[in-house]
């Protein structure tokens, strides 16, 4: 067991964040009631004095933690395994750009961006071999497994919260092509169909719900070129950020992604040697930069999606000309910005964890104030006496 002290200096990216927070970051193996414990024994020393898990960090101060002999006895402590030369194989192969603030990736298909049930091989798990000697990179949007293309990583906290921003806010623009069976009826359109979860599928399919309790969601469509009535190739942009939206909205007009069984069902195939694996992929995205500058990606097709494109007879060169971009109007600004103030709750859990352990400062009684002028103050009753005249003396007669 180690029994020397650790010690951290604040990085600009930490600046004002509070002490929970950045062991969370940067030490997720130490729970948070191990951080409150050594908070109130005085373990825990910024700048050499006690701490508590409410202060917020400022740059460069100096975090003194104790002995790393006591995480891995946390129970349900999680403990990540170093990577291998074929994950950092894989993870270096994905990389399209990157700087200081942003990692841009090119996903294949069948590559989850997360974990969960049974899904052990992800991005998420391959962020480690872009640490370098950083904090560890973060996810700030998602794609399906299925889905393949550009996928931005937040190289810092602070550029992920940048990001994040950006992705809720709808700032961010991206551009998705796809193969879908049939030729949709008009050139170019905006989808607008609600969605919501599919009952008794466990939240593992969505739906069209237009019985009120659907969420809003938008798509616009563009024709690029078709391959007679069969099939046709397809811009999408997504205004809102639902599950499985553009899956689900393409669907609903009856023309499904090739190769989305989950939604298009045996007529999301297509006859011959066209592959039988989803044809979505992010092609391009671009956002604001955290520098100034701007973001402009383009993510080369997986190879099963540039094969069907040349049995189609389809020039990747006619959707490299962009429509204008999608200007919100109130409606789109109002439900963005419930989207981010959604983003920032979930962000600050941890400091209402913090204020149910009592962590909080008591608030102080009201001031009591006088009468104000305008409206709902008092009035006075009556108007001040004035002090009274003196009367002259009477005139002798």
């Amino acid at each position: 067991m180690s029994t020397e002290v650790r010690q951290f200096t604040v990085e600009r990216d930490d600046d004002g964040v509070r002490l929970d927070r950045w062991f969370k970051r940067h030490l997720p193996q130490i729970g948070f009631a191990t951080v409150s414990r050594w908070a109130r024994t005085g373990q825990i020393r910024v700048d050499g004095k006690r701490a508590d898990v409410a202060d917020r960090l400022a740059k460069g101060q100096v975090l003194r933690v104790p002995p790393g002999g006591d995480a891995p006895a946390i129970k349900g402590a999680r403990v990540r395994k170093p990577l291998t030369e074929e994950q950092l194989a894989k993870a270096d192969a994905m990389v399209i750009t990157q700087d200081r603030a942003a990692i841009v990736l090119n996903k294949p298909p069948g590559l989850a961006t997360q974990g969960g049930s049974g899904t052990f091989e992800h991005v998420d798990g391959l962020l480690d071999a872009y640490a370098l000697d950083g904090p560890r990179p973060r996810l700030v949007h998602r794609l399906d497994k299925d889905t393949s293309g550009v996928l931005l990583i937040a190289r810092t906290p602070g550029s992920a919260a940048f990001f994040s921003k950006r992705f809720s806010g709808r700032t961010a623009r991206k551009i998705y092509w796809a193969l879908v069976t049939g030729v949709p009826s008009l050139d170019q359109g905006q989808i607008d169909l609600p969605l919501g979860k599919q009952p008794g599928s466990g939240g593992e399919k969505m739906m069209v719900d237009e019985s009120g309790a659907g969420q809003p969601a938008r798509t616009r469509y563009r024709v690029l070129d078709r391959a007679g009535n069969s099939t046709a190739w397809v811009e999408l942009q997504p205004l809102t950020g639902r599950t499985h939206q553009l899956r689900v909205h393409m669907a609903a007009i009856g023309h499904p992604i090739v190769g989305d069984g989950k939604y298009g069902g045996p007529d999301a195939f297509l006859s011959g040697s066209i592959s039988r694996k989803m044809h979505l992929h992010a092609r391009r995205l671009i956002i604001d930069h955290p520098d100034g500058d701007l973001i402009d990606v383009t993510a080369e097709l997986p190879e099963h999606f540039a094969a069907s494109m040349v049995q189609l007879g389809f020039d990747e060169e006619v959707g490299a000309v962009l429509t204008e971009a999608f200007k919100p109007g109130k409606a789109e600004e109002k439900t963005a910005a419930k989207a981010h103030a959604k983003q920032v709750r979930k962000e600050r859990r941890g400091e209402r964890r913090g204020r149910a352990d009592g962590n909080v400062a008591t608030r102080k009684p009201p001031t009591k104030r006088g009468p104000t002028k305008g409206k709902g103050s008092a009035k006075p009753t009556s108007k001040p006496s004035a002090k009274p005249a003196t009367r002259p003396a009477p005139k002798p007669r």
